[in-house]
């Protein structure tokens, strides 16, 4: 064994010297001696690594000297300067201080390049996979719900109010996995199951206008999925889940004669070499949902491969399939659609019309990247992908379908021509195509090319770039829209960083919402294939003060003019169309407030949005609330640990929405949910129970359909 262990040693020496390139490896634990998956990264050129559940990392660099920063949520970072000649392999193992906030985070996504948090021109939300974890969430979206400024409606994303709701159709949110746009081409809506969420790092919010360097669809803000390096050696996981939910709390709701339960399970292995590494992923999931006709089924796959042909080079490959099968539980009962039992409303039951719904919905991605870093001060990355959607809408004596293809390449460049300043160009491409029997037959073709540079002048990093889009829809004329950026970055003492930013951000409508024809009873829904495109101007002042070791605040006012908003609309007793609202103003504050009170074990959190958004159609005497917003929207978080143990707890008030569409007589009430949970780590297993909604409060977000009552889940989770 020593023998063959010194020949294999010798041989990995001999490759490194003959690429001129050199290896860092080790481990990174806490000060306890505990592991902590930390990144492990070589500042200024890209490249970087994932430490293991074991705490083991390795990452190759080119000869020379090197900074290597080492860095995890909620411990102080770590900066080595090393100088390595080629063929060296160093160990180096490194000790993470615990801090109360971890005040410098890394982020990839508001400038599409990697970035202090503290340097972004506009506000970010991290979610981690610390939180991910402690939350026992199934999808992603049940993470990010509770992010600052972030409300989901029925599954659509709302940012700053930027997006409201409308079923199914457009979002104007992007949605990225790793960078890559993920979107449907149809509906232009987003499928948050679409990653299992263990293959998941992190999720970054990048809030407000993204156009800039993001095109269509990030009007406003953009949710970038992180899914996790593959780590040396082998590694596999299995998390299981388990529950039920409550019954309704007076029985004249009462739908059934039993407990609804839920539960399923995720399997991952993963080995990975010094150049070759894998990652596959399989599970499933029920439910019995917590209302009448809300029973579902999940299935899911995911792989990601990677291969480094050099230290400077990264080739990456990753695709994931999902299929759903589920009942649909449309508008709840008003009487006499039902067993009313006298109630005017039965919110557990559904309308006989919607009696026998159900949906079957698959979809997949795969995706390809190459990226090189050429030297300290230029790298480049191109990627192409394929994202496919279909689903068969079940409905008693009409079944609707549709497929749906996005194609979509990109080419990006980062280059630091001199100290102080980054440009970043590129350009991108995608073709959307369906075939439906409601949306009918269509293609739209979108090229677009962005450039962007960031400059230290003193203490201010200025920033400035544009990006412009040209689509065309079935073949015809070319459409174009320029969305320009601008913004600074101010320190002005160690514990205080302003920025301000300006930019325009755009939505191309979706297929969907131009030739939509379908009927929601006892509503029509009718086309309109002369939507023109979503625009935006969108402002930002914001401010992070390091308060003390153990506070920080983030605060922000934002300003959005938005023109030509896309909304339903009544046009008749029975008829809706999606049209253009003519100008919209969304104002509001921001504010978020970590701290550690007392010790760093207690983690706090408070966050607070205040929104008044207008539609300004019809002048100043005609202005009122756009619909699906709320003008106050709090969350307080804390969570604390001691030793294998922790327990927390989110609570979430959302005001009542002062202008709904459709159903506008019905009584309304604000969102007030409380999230408790708890876990115990030992080793290899984790044990976590989540109680949502825990006072099970009946309330829902959009009009006769109810948000889910309080649901007891328990993950079990063993990582070798």
């Amino acid at each position: 064994m020593l023998v063959t262990a010194l020949l294999a040693n010798t041989a990995a020496a001999g490759v490194l010297r003959a690429q001129g390139s050199a290896a860092v490896h080790g481990s990174v634990r806490d000060t306890l001696g505990q592991p902590l998956p930390a990144v492990v990264e070589v500042v200024g050129t890209g490249l970087r690594d994932f430490a293991d559940d074991q705490g083991r990392y390795r990452v190759n660099v080119r000869a020379g000297r090197a900074v290597v920063r080492v860095s995890h949520i909620g411990f102080a970072p770590v900066l080595d300067t090393l100088t390595l000649a080629a063929g060296d392999s160093v160990e180096r193992d490194y000790a993470l201080r615990p801090t109360a906030i971890e005040l410098q985070p890394t982020v990839v996504t508001a400038a599409k390049r990697s970035q202090l948090l503290d340097q972004a021109i506009t506000g970010v939300a991290i979610v981690t996979d610390t939180q991910l974890a402690r939350r026992a969430v199934s999808t992603v979206d049940e993470a990010v719900d509770r992010a600052p400024g972030v409300q989901f409606l029925n599954g659509q994303v709302n940012i700053r109010g930027s997006s409201g709701y409308v079923q199914g159709l457009g979002s104007r949110v992007l949605l990225l996995v790793d960078g890559v746009p993920a979107n449907q081409g149809d509906r232009g809506g987003i499928h948050w199951d679409l990653v299992p969420v263990s293959e998941l790092v992190r999720v970054e919010v990048v809030k407000g206008a993204g156009s800039s360097l993001y095109g269509s669809s990030a009007l406003g803000g953009v949710v970038n999925l992180i899914t996790r390096d593959i780590s040396s050696g082998f590694h596999a996981r299995i998390r299981a889940t388990g529950g039920f939910y409550a019954d309704p709390p007076h029985d004249v709701w009462t739908f059934r004669d039993y407990t609804g339960g839920h539960g399923g399970v995720d399997v991952s292995g993963s080995y990975g070499s010094e150049r070759l590494r894998g990652r596959v992923t399989v599970g499933g999931r029920h439910s019995d949902g917590y209302r009448e006709q809300d029973r579902r089924d999940h299935w899911q796959a995911a792989g990601k491969a990677e291969w480094l042909p050099t230290p400077a080079t990264r080739v990456t490959a990753s695709t994931s399939w999902a299929s759903n099968q589920y009942e649909v539980p449309l508008a709840w009962c008003v009487r006499p659609k039902c067993d009313d039992r006298g109630q005017t409303y039965q919110p557990f039951k559904i309308d006989t019309d919607g009696r026998g719904s159900f949906t079957r919905s698959d979809k997949g991605y795969v995706t390809a990247a190459v990226a090189h870093t050429a030297s300290e001060r230029a790298s480049w990355e191109a990627r192409g992908s394929w994202l496919r959607t279909h689903f068969i809408d079940y409905h008693p004596g009409n079944n609707d379908t549709a497929a749906a293809n996005r194609f979509g390449g990109e080419l990006r460049g980062v280059v630091r021509p001199a100290p102080g300043r980054v440009v970043t160009v590129g350009a991108e491409g995608a073709r959307s195509d369906v075939a439906s029997d409601i949306f009918g037959d269509h293609t739209q073709n979108e090229i677009a090319a962005y450039g962007e540079s960031e400059q230290l002048l003193g203490r201010a990093r200025v920033t400035a770039g544009a990006r412009i889009d040209f689509f065309a829809v079935d073949g015809g004329g070319l459409d174009a829209v320029l969305s320009p950026r601008a913004g600074v970055v101010l320190p002005t003492g160690p514990r205080l960083v302003w920025r301000a930013s300006g930019g325009r951000g755009f939505r191309a409508p979706a297929l969907a919402e131009r030739f939509v024809s379908t009927a929601v009873p006892p509503f029509i829904v009718i086309p309109n294939p002369a939507l023109n495109p979503e625009t935006a101007w969108s402002f930002e002042l914001g401010n992070v003060a390091h308060l003390s070791p153990s506070v920080q605040s983030d605060a922000a006012l934002f300003w959005t003019e938005a023109h030509d908003l896309i909304e339903p609309r009544i046009v008749s007793d029975t008829l809706i169309q999606l049209q253009n609202v003519a100008r919209a103003r969304l104002v509001g504050l921001e504010l978020t407030l970590t701290a550690s009170p007392f010790t760093p074990r207690l983690a706090t959190s408070l966050a607070y949005t205040l929104l008044d958004a207008r539609e300004l159609a019809h002048g100043a005497a005609a202005e009122r609330a756009l619909a699906f917003r709320p003008k106050h929207l709090l969350t307080l978080s804390a969570d604390y640990d001691w030793r294998a143990f922790s327990v927390g707890g989110d609570f979430r008030y959302a005001s009542r929405f002062e202008r709904v569409e459709i159903y506008t007589d019905d009584p309304r009430v604000s969102e007030r949910a409380l999230d408790l949970r708890a876990g115990y780590d030992r080793g290899p297993v984790s044990v976590r129970g989540l109680v949502t909604n825990a006072l099970n409060y009946i309330y829902n977000q959009v009009p006769r359909t109810l948000a889910p009552v309080r649901t007891l889940s328990v993950v079990l989770t063993w990582t070798y």
